[in-house]
């Protein structure tokens, strides 16, 4: 593929452009197919596979009691979902690694975000399955001040029924690619969170999901913050 853009360099593109996150991931997804189709082409064929298994059906819901947590962050404190519920309303949001172009889209638009929303009395916190030097190189990427929380080996997210295998096929277009994740996580069960976000009010209470195996949708800035508004 002589000529063909890296993923760098088609992530650094759509981060700079203009528009929303969804705008931005869909620009993303764009050019992945322009220049890598086989890449997209297996992307379209996991996501198929997840949604007819209905990965995420059964996480909690609006109504539901979020089960608590107890996760090192990326400077190796332990934060439990108590401590953050003490302060106001939690935006926990999902991420598969460092090393996903729509996850590092994501924390970006969150990082822009995150001062109305603690201006308004929220919080958010991103969770993903790396070890600490790739959670610190998320966050520090974005120059945020979001926690990032390290589920490791994925266990919350399987008990919220989040996590999934990410199968043969993506796994060695993953590997061709050098996205290696047992170097990042540490483990080799190739198991990745479906990227989703909790709305979590005071008393513990899921007050607004997004939950969708197309991880290349995550939930609207705008929509998150009204929801930690409605919750504060």
């Amino acid at each position: 593929m002589t000529g063909a853009p890296t993923l760098l360099d088609l992530f650094e593109q759509c981060r700079d452009m203009d528009g929303s996150l969804n705008e931005r991931l869909a620009a993303f997804a764009e050019e992945l197919r322009k220049w890598y189709p086989s890449f997209a082409e297996a992307v379209d064929r996991l996501v198929d596979r997840l949604a007819g298994s209905g990965a995420g059906r059964s996480a909690p819901r609006p109504g539901d009691s979020m089960p608590p947590f107890l996760f090192p962050d990326d400077a190796g404190h332990l934060v439990s979902l108590d401590d953050f519920l003490r302060t106001g309303p939690l935006a926990l949001t999902f991420h598969r690694g460092h090393w996903c172009p729509y996850c590092r889209l994501s924390i970006n638009a969150l990082t822009r975000a995150h001062r109305d929303i603690a201006r308004n009395g929220g919080q958010i916190a991103a969770v993903v399955p790396d070890r600490q030097p790739f959670a610190a190189e998320f966050k520090a990427s974005a120059q945020s001040e979001i926690p990032v929380l390290i589920d490791m080996d994925n266990s919350y997210a399987l008990s919220l029924g989040l996590a999934f295998w990410v199968g043969e096929e993506m796994k060695r277009l993953m590997m061709a690619e050098n996205l290696d994740l047992v170097q990042f996580q540490g483990n080799d069960s190739w198991l990745l969170p479906i990227p989703a976000t909790f709305v979590i009010g005071r008393d513990g209470k899921v007050k607004t999901t997004f939950i969708d195996p197309d991880y290349r949708k995550r939930m609207a800035i705008e929509e998150l913050l009204s929801a930690l508004r409605e919750s504060a």
